[in-house]
Parts: structure tokens; sequence; C-alpha cells
């Protein structure tokens, strides 16, 4: 049987190129919306024409316009995978990319990746997403762009007004409308469209959350992926993800009359993207562009899901590295320890006092007061969600010159299996990791579960269900195994002082 490279869509024909292994076919640059722009700017996506002939997807699409991080080398992110500081780059972003394998299988696994850059930055064109290695283990894989920043987070009250299928944060409704697109085409892959897994890493992850908040995605998906994007506000600090719609609105309207000097949105719409662009990013005290609740697509933040019914109903993955997103309370003697303590709503104040010395120095409260913010989220999902949640910490120790340690986003090489794309001079047991992660990734996208064989058809170390009674999580190190975590007091006085808040809302 000659192996595929040609697929007939919806919407035509696509012709793909073999990749590394020549039993995978990539297939890059494919259209899932109209473009974007002109009248499009700051609306729901809409459908792609069907084009005639043969669609020759050879090559990434344009990324979303954005900042250039390449351009900064001393950056360790521009260092690790944004090295490109010309990347093609354009307003008419919206397409997809598949990794499939070629041998004619049918009814495979899908699974749909959501990049992550904070809602403002990233793009499927980084290296670390090649999907080859996901699909040689029989995996269909789908990267998808979509809006950021000014162009996908902007919200005005003439958008709402106007609005007919979304008032604001359309970079998830992007997403929404990519994985619809798969749904509906990726059969023609290879792929089996009632078996779809969404996933994503940092504000990717975050917008995997989003799209389980929406009730209207019941059945576009089977499970979730969450990689170091799902958050708790610990301490009293704004973590700034997620805005109400006035405030996001009230941005909106600064931005319009001050910044762009424009005064309606049908002439914000008419400005060339450049300029757009290069306006967003020099209007440094409007800060970043955060997603917000509109009423609409979203109706609660969405990194709390778990604590309504009114979302999709699926097993997770989650977890983070250890080095990320840890939090300390902002006191340095007993006094302002105890009005810090004061400002946590529903805190017990008494007993999160007694937990640190006394005198407290900066120094002592910044060490026993260390938590991390994902690792609470994590416990209050898995407490609170009803669903299977899979639990997983990251500690490899990571080479090079920089001596970096498990950073944020550093896991990604691993789950996709991409180290050989990396600068890092990584050894064996670096790729041993590598593989076995990889593999629980694609059990759980075959199955809801991420335990079953390896690669080499022996069987992969047992992941348990995280439960509160049981706080197993999977240890990615040195060594691959399951590990008791309890909660250490500090957390669990803040956990509990969030499910109080949230009770009260």
């Amino acid at each position: 049987m000659p192996l595929i490279r040609e697929v007939t869509t919806k919407y035509g024909l696509i012709r793909g190129l073999p990749a590394a292994d020549p039993r995978v076919t990539s297939y890059k640059g494919i259209p899932f919306a109209a473009p974007p722009t002109g009248g499009n700017r700051w609306r729901a996506p809409q459908p792609c024409p069907p084009w005639e002939g043969v669609l020759n997807a050879y090559d990434f699409g344009p990324i979303t316009p954005q900042a250039v991080t390449g351009k900064h080398k001393e950056n360790i992110y521009s260092r690790e995978w944004a090295v490109d500081d010309d990347p093609l780059m354009d307003e008419d972003c919206l397409y997809l990319n598949v990794w499939a394998p070629a041998e004619g299988q049918k009814d495979l696994p899908v699974f749909v990746w959501y990049f992550g850059g904070g809602l403002q930055v990233g793009a499927t064109t980084e290296m670390e997403f090649d999907g080859e290695r996901i699909a040689r283990r029989g995996v269909v894989v789908v990267t998808v762009n979509y809006r950021l920043n000014v162009f996908g987070f902007l919200a005005h009250p003439e958008i709402s007004v106007e609005a007919d299928s979304g008032t604001a944060n359309f970079g998830f409704l992007d997403q929404r409308f990519a994985t619809r697109w798969v749904k509906e085409n990726i059969a023609a892959f290879g792929g089996d469209p009632d078996n779809i897994t969404i996933g994503g890493q940092s504000a990717g992850g975050m917008s995997v959350s989003a799209q389980i908040s929406h009730p209207g995605n019941e059945g576009l998906f089977r499970r979730a992926v969450i990689i170091s994007g799902l958050f708790i506000r610990a301490y009293p600090e704004r973590l700034g993800l997620c805005v109400s719609l006035k405030e996001a609105q009230e941005r909106g309207r600064i931005f319009f009359r001050e910044v762009l000097k424009v005064k309606s949105l049908e002439e914000a719409r008419q400005v060339p993207w450049e300029k757009l662009l290069s306006a967003a990013l020099s209007w440094k005290e409007g800060g970043l562009w955060p997603a917000c609740v509109d009423g609409s697509y979203l109706t609660y933040p969405p990194d709390q899901w778990y604590l309504h019914q009114r979302r999709v109903r699926c097993p997770v993955i989650t977890g983070s590295t250890d080095n990320e997103f840890h939090v300390s309370p902002a006191a340095h003697d007993d006094a302002s320890l105890l009005e810090y303590a004061k400002k946590i709503e529903g805190l017990d104040i008494d007993a999160f006092i007694s937990v640190f010395t006394s005198p407290a120095t900066r120094e002592s409260i910044a060490k026993e007061g260390r938590v991390s913010a994902i690792d609470i989220a994590v416990r209050a999902a898995a407490g609170k969600s009803g669903d299977p949640v899979y639990a997983y910490e990251f500690g490899a120790e990571i080479p090079g010159w920089d001596d970096p340690g498990a950073f944020h986003s550093v896991d990604l090489w691993f789950f996709f299996e991409t180290l050989a794309k990396c600068w890092r001079p990584f050894v064996g047991k670096h790729y041993d990791l590598a593989r076995q992660m990889c593999d629980y990734l694609a059990n759980f996208c075959k199955h809801g579960d991420p335990n079953g064989s390896n690669a080499a058809d022996g069987q992969l170390p047992y992941w348990p269900v995280f439960t509160p009674e049981a706080p197993v999580m999977m240890s990615f190190a040195d060594t691959v195994k399951p590990v008791h975590r309890p909660m250490d007091p500090v957390a669990r006085l803040l956990l509990e002082a969030y499910f109080r808040r949230m009770e009260r809302q």
C-alpha cells in the first residue's frame, strides 16, 4: 500500500510531505477559518471558503502578529525556541498543522494543541511542537494558531453591540473553531472525530481551561491536558490572567481614544495591522491583553472550571515543573505578616500565623510561606471536579551553561519528545525520560488513562489518579515513579480560604 500524502477534506484536497520518518505525513499551513482581517477583525471566526485544486500544505502559515522575542538572545525563551528574529507574520493567521500516520489507518485518537505565551506571543512554528514523535505512536496531532494580544483579546462596547457570536476572547473562539474544524475533517487524516484530546501549556493550558469552562463544547473533546496552566491566586497579589468585561471594555476605550487615535470600531478596523501592533506594544501603561469574563463564552474565570457543573466533564492530566510559579507572603516581620494575613479573605488567621517562626524575618517568611500556585490548583481540581485528575511534577536535571533548573516550559521538549531539536547537551537519561513522558501522553489520548504500554512494548510505571485522600503525583526526574505528596500546612490553609471565598460568590 502506498503511503498516504493526500487527503480530501470538506474544503478541498490537501497534499502533505513526509516527515523525518516517512511513515508520518505532515500537513502545514491549513486554513481553518476566513482571514480575521477587515470586517472580521475582532469578530468571531468565520468559515473558511473551499479552495479549488490542491492545497500544498508544505509550510507553516504566518504567525499571529506579536512582539518578536527572538531578537533578545539574553532571554532564555529566545535561546530555547523563539529563535527566529524575522518570522513570517500576518493578521491572516488562522492556520493549523497536522501530523498523521501515513499507513492508511482509521479511527486514530486525535491530540489538538494550543501553544502558550501569556496570550501575547507564541506560535505553532516553534520547534518543540513538532508532532511527529507523538504521531509515530498512532495519534493524529494537530497544532492550532490563534489570535493573540490586541488582535485576540481586546474588548470594546461597540464590539459587544454588534457581536453575533462573540463579544471578546477571540483567541479562545479561534481555538474552538479550529477544534470544530478538526472534528469535521480529521477522519480524512485517519483520526477519530469522537476521540479528541485537547492540550496546552501555560496560557495554552489556561486556554484548555477556557474550553472546558464553556458548556457548549460538550461532545467536542473527551479529555484534556493542562501543562503549567492551572493557577490559584493563593496570596492577594493579582495574577492578571482574566478580568471583568467592564474592565476589558474600558481598556479598549482608552486604547482606541488615546493610543490608536480612532473614534469608532469601523475606523479601528481600517488601521493596518502593523500600525495596530506597534501601537499596542508601545502602550506600556496598558499592560498585557488578558482574557475576560464576557458573559458569552466565559461566564466565570476559566481556572475555576472544577467548581462548576456547567462545563465539559472529562479526565485531565495536569502538573508543573519544580521551578515555576512559587509565591510567598509580601511581609518582613511579625506585624506585617499579620496585616498581610488579614488581606486574605476566608483565611484562618490564627492557624496561618502559627505556622511561621516568631520573631519572623523577611527570609523566614519567604521560606516558610512559599507555595506553588499550580500545586494548590491541582489539588483543588482533584478534590472538586469529580473526574479523574492525573497529576505530575517535573524535576529533571536540565543541562546547559545557564544552569536553568526545571524552568517553566522546559517539559515541552519531553512531552513532545523533541529533545534532538534543542541546543542543550541532553544525554541518554533525558531521552529515556522523554520517551516515557510521550508514551504517557499518547496513552492518555488513546484511552483517557496514561497507563499502559510504552514504545518498546513494555509496561510504564503505574500512574494513579490523584485524590485528596491519596495525593500521589507522577515524578518525572532521573527516575519515573509515583510519589506521595501530602499538602503542607500553609498550602492547606490557603486552599481552604480559597474554597470559602468561592462559596461566598
